[in-house]
């Protein structure tokens, strides 16, 4: 089973140096590959990876810059391009910047890379052309690299590894029958249907000030100056440390969930409509002014939604149920809040608050968002022994190979019409 294994990189000034150039060297074929598929697109044709690879060895020998970092990194970059333009649709996949997106390349031939353990808490990965790099080894690697991504978080590197463990999912869960119903909320982030809750506060009431006056404080500096990007480098120091909490509450919470229960139950939440920005309506009898339509409220709830991390912690249960034969379903939200999981009474009413739920049918009362995660473990139930006829669950539809190489044809006959829109001009960022 492939699994990751993420360690804090030390690497030295001259290895961060050339680390931040194959980070730029991989933006710049990203924004270049991108334009070039769009170029392509606004003329009906289609370029896909085999051609623009093709065109990369060009450009390499062309700039020497582009030559000086590990050709693989490059080509995994319009790898990546490819995937993302197959996904989301060429016009949808967004530009990489320089400020605002980390520098992240990946070595994708693991059997190249050699491990060496130093000490008690320290090892070395000799990586192509970067050498020697030390990383701090707080848990052995266990199994076979497959390939390895430096990122930089911050002012901190570090180093993922994709390994084959090995570990074959168990055939059945140590607790066989058990499930359990989850509500995402805001006051509770986790209510579970067996009235346990889970909640951690991410960044107290001073950090978050401390957060506002640090960003007061970039605002306050010249663009290019030094002092900004000290500025800058406190701010997002900060914002690892929440990043880093959000991402073990999530860890912990589904390895709870996933080890706890056979079947977890989440709600299919669209987490990007229901945090869409409420646009303010201007008064017409007042010029400038704007009418109250609680286009502030919303932008606290939208805030207060994205720091809980609903989706993390359903990706990271999903994660972990492959090592616990765990089923992890998601089911409609709808009315789950304002449904008595006694009479099946639906009442908006019957919630009297956040945290109260009483029935205006049956009298029952309990907690608002217990109830809820009951509702929504008896719809789970429901939908997990549905039968599903026709393609078995995670069965793929295989690739059409005739019908990409019909476009490859296609594309070397009329993609290298245009001249100046190859790889060969990538400009140096």
């Amino acid at each position: 089973m492939l699994t990751g294994r993420k360690y804090r990189l030390g690497l030295t000034e001259e290895q961060a140096e050339f680390a931040e150039r194959i980070g730029g060297a991989c933006r710049s074929v990203w924004n270049t590959g991108l334009e070039q598929r769009r170029a392509f697109r606004r003329r009906g044709a289609f370029i896909g990876y085999h051609d623009q690879a093709g065109q990369l060895v060009e450009a390499k020998g062309a700039f020497e810059w582009l030559a000086d970092v590990p050709g693989h990194c490059l080509q995994q970059t319009l790898i990546d391009l490819d995937r993302a333009c197959a996904r989301y649709g060429t016009w949808k996949v967004r530009w990489k910047s320089r400020t605002g997106d980390a520098p992240s390349f990946r070595f994708p031939e693991g059997g190249k890379i050699t491990i060496e353990r130093l000490n008690r808490c320290w090892a070395r990965a000799k990586l192509p052309k970067l050498g020697w790099a030390r990383f701090r080894i707080t848990r052995p690697l266990g199994g076979k690299i497959k390939n390895a991504t430096v990122s930089r978080d911050g002012r901190y590197w570090s180093i993922s590894f994709l390994v084959e463990d090995s570990i074959a999912p168990p055939e059945r869960h140590t607790s066989p029958g058990s499930a359990v119903g989850t509500d995402r909320g805001v006051a509770k982030i986790v209510s579970r249907s067996d009235g346990v809750f889970h909640h951690r506060v991410f960044a107290r009431d001073r950090e978050v000030e401390h957060i506002k006056k640090l960003q007061r404080d970039l605002a306050r500096t010249q663009k290019g100056s030094r002092r900004r990007t000290l500025a800058a480098a406190r701010v997002a120091d900060m914002v690892r440390r929440v990043r880093s909490r959000r991402r073990d509450f999530a860890a912990k919470t589904a390895h709870t969930l996933a080890t706890g229960f056979e079947l977890v139950v989440f709600e299919a939440l669209r987490t990007k409509n229901m945090t869409a920005a409420v646009e303010p309506r201007p008064d017409p009898r007042r010029p400038g002014a704007f009418l109250p339509n609680g286009a502030a409220a919303k932008s606290g709830l939208n805030r207060s939604i994205l720091d809980k991390g609903w989706y993390r912690i359903e990706l990271a249960t999903r994660s972990k149920a492959r090592y616990t034969g765990t089923s992890v379903i998601t089911v409609d939200p709808a009315y789950t809040s304002q449904t008595c999981n006694v009479c099946t009474m639906v009442d908006r009413k019957s919630r009297e608050s956040q945290a109260v739920f009483r029935c205006t049918s049956c009298g029952h009362t309990d907690h608002a968002d217990v109830n809820a995660a009951k509702n929504i473990l008896t719809a789970g139930r429901a939908e997990h022994a549905r039968p599903r006829p026709g393609v078995r669950a995670g069965a793929r539809k295989p690739p059409n190979r005739v019908g990409r190489k019909a476009n490859r044809q296609a594309t070397a006959a009329q993609g290298h019409a245009t001249a100046g829109t190859g790889l060969a001009g990538i400009p140096r960022s």
